[in-house]
């Protein structure tokens, strides 16, 4: 066995197994985390999601923020799941991996619910920028984020960027 994850004996793919109205289902390590599966799917079209997330208990600072640390989790998870945006699902033959992110933070993020858009801005070869932000419940931006991402061949050995 590779180390491609498509050939592991158990690969669940989250991203097929999700309800109407859900971006992802349950099963993805990063999503499951996050309870990505309790989020509700806005707006897909190809390059642009727009998802109200929920913010777990555990991910929340003392004072009852999303912890500055956990940030990159939702921006990377819906980064990538961006540049797939409109493309049936069942059809992604290549993996995708983060080569680089950027995250500016301006208000605080405290839930219980906030807005997620993430838009794909640029596509040239195997590169990919995406460009997300956070909304509070005023619609007011709360984090900005750009992303890098490069887009490999499944048959690809991991690590080999």
């Amino acid at each position: 066995m590779g180390n491609n994850p498509a050939d592991r004996p158990f690969f669940p793919r989250p991203w097929l197994q999700r309800e109407p109205g859900q971006l992802i289902g349950r099963g993805h390590p990063a999503g499951d985390f996050l309870e990505a599966y309790r989020w509700r799917l806005l707006d897909e079209q190809p390059g642009l999601l727009r998802v109200r997330a929920h913010l777990p208990d555990h991910v929340k600072n003392p004072r009852g923020q999303l912890f500055g640390g956990f940030t990159p989790t939702y921006v990377d998870l819906v980064a990538l799941l961006t540049v797939r945006a409109g493309q049936p699902r069942e059809g992604w033959k290549t993996w995708l991996a983060t080569t680089s992110m950027r995250l500016d933070y301006f208000e605080p993020i405290v839930g219980p619910e906030f807005v997620i858009e993430s838009k794909l801005v640029k596509a040239r070869g195997r590169t990919r920028a995406v460009e997300t932000c956070f909304y509070d419940p005023e619609d007011t931006l709360a984090v900005f984020a750009f992303t890098l991402i490069r887009e490999m061949p499944l048959d690809r050995v991991l690590g080999d960027g």
